[in-house]
This record gives structure tokens, C-alpha cells and sequence, in this order.
């Protein structure tokens, strides 16, 4: 019970602070680089987020298709491309998920207990919005090191 007012509260401040820290554009240069670093952060601050709170910070209106204990996960479709985003309620849930996917190889973007599966080219714009790491799959658990390797 503890644990769940704690995220739900840790939850509550970071989405109070998304629209202070996503508004704050200097009046210098090119504001939609900054932009973009600033909101990359919130998602880290909010962190481990809900599929619906990465959705929305990817300008997605997410369908959820699959509700569990284990994992959360929902769709996007938009016009750079479709998306799946996952979440999970522990570390060590993601890091099985992971090793599962790898069978499949490809990249994934992964952060802090969630993962976004999409195709290459829409990984990285997805990155510059939410943060995470691009993660190849295709070596996971065959490079001698524990995980998958970033990009």
C-alpha cells in the first residue's frame, strides 16, 4: 500500500512539473532543440512512467492491448510510424522481456522498466522525446556481457 502511494505520488509530482519544464523555452536560437532536451528529461524525472504518460509525451493517443501483471502494454499509430510501448512493474520483468525479444534481434528503445519496439528510423526520434538508450537485441546475451548492448 506504502509502495503504491509513493508511486502514485512520485507519479503526481513529475506530471505537476511536465508542463513548467516542457513550456520553458528560451528565446534563444532554436527553442525545439531545447524543447526536446527539457521533455526527455521530465520522462526520466517521471520515470518509471505508465504506458499512457510516454504516449502522451510522444504525441500519441495510446490504445492499451494488454493489461497484466507482468506488463503493461499499449499501441500508437501515428503518422512516423507504429509503436508499441511497454512497461513493467519491476527491473528484473524487463530485463526477462528483453531476453525474450532478443530471439526476434532488431532494436528497441529502453529506459528505466518500459521499452518501446518500433521500426529503426522511428526509434530515434521517439529517444529525443522520452530518453532511454536504443538497444540492439540482435547481440543480447551473445557479447559475454549481461544485457543488451546500446547504441
Amino acid at each position: 500500500m506504502v509502495r503504491k502511494l509513493t508511486r502514485g505520488v512520485t507519479l503526481a509530482a513529475g506530471l505537476a512539473v511536465l508542463p513548467l519544464v516542457a513550456g520553458c523555452g528560451g528565446g534563444d536560437g532554436d527553442g525545439s532543440a531545447k524543447k526536446a532536451d527539457d521533455t526527455s528529461r521530465v520522462a526520466e524525472v517521471v520515470a518509471p512512467a505508465k504506458v499512457e504518460v510516454i504516449a502522451s509525451l510522444t504525441g500519441c493517443e495510446v490504445k492499451i492491448r494488454t493489461e497484466a501483471e507482468e506488463l503493461r502494454e499499449g499501441v500508437c499509430h501515428t503518422k512516423a510510424g507504429d509503436y508499441l510501448i511497454t512497461t513493467f512493474p519491476k527491473e528484473e520483468l524487463l530485463q526477462v522481456w528483453l531476453d525474450s525479444a532478443s530471439i526476434y534481434g532488431g532494436k528497441k528503445l529502453v529506459g528505466p522498466r518500459w521499452a518501446i519496439s518500433a521500426k529503426e528510423e522511428v526509434l530515434e526520434p521517439l529517444r529525443k522525446k522520452v530518453g532511454g538508450t536504443v538497444q540492439d537485441l540482435s547481440t543480447y546475451g551473445r557479447t559475454g556481457g549481461p544485457g543488451p548492448s546500446a547504441s
